[in-house]
């Protein structure tokens, strides 16, 4: 995982450059929805560290987007703008054993409901760190800011 500050979200293939647009994913193999995209709170990053004492680095949780002041989980069945770059919320991105296994003890149970949410990409575009993340029927509640992506 590596951290850009700009990246080019495409239908049907996911980012430019990340793993899973070059089906080199774990998971590739593995059809499901939700792979294009994934994001994740650095307020569950945050919690991980005071209330389990896990510290974990961002790079880490291998979402692709990391966001503050955002409620994922309210985005699941939702359309969102990131940038220039339209999305549909699938579904949570639960943790997984593997997630575990590439970084810490204690990682999965802790980040049970907030491991945060996979998307599909509807309309392709760019998108930037900083971007704000708002809901396509214009609310803005759900999402403030992007801090950065990772592919």
């Amino acid at each position: 995982m590596k951290s850009v500050r700009a990246i080019r979200a495409t239908v049907g293939k996911g980012l430019e450059g990340d793993r899973y647009f070059h089906k080199v994913g774990t998971f590739s193999k593995d059809p499901g929805s939700g792979r294009e995209v994934t994001l994740v709170e650095i307020e569950a990053i945050e919690a991980l560290r005071r209330d389990y004492e896990i510290d974990l680095e961002a790079g880490k949780t291998r979402r692709n987007i990391l966001t503050r002041g955002v409620y994922l989980n309210h985005l699941v069945g939702r359309k969102f703008k990131v940038g220039g770059a339209l999305l549909l919320g699938m579904r949570l991105c639960e943790p997984c054993a593997h997630m575990e296994k590439l970084t810490l003890k204690g990682t999965m149970r802790a980040l049970v409901h907030r491991g945060g949410l996979r998307a599909e990409i509807v309309g392709g575009g760019m998108f930037r760190v900083g971007d704000a993340i708002v809901a396509d029927d214009g609310d803005a509640s759900p999402g403030r800011q992007r801090r950065n992506q990772s592919r």
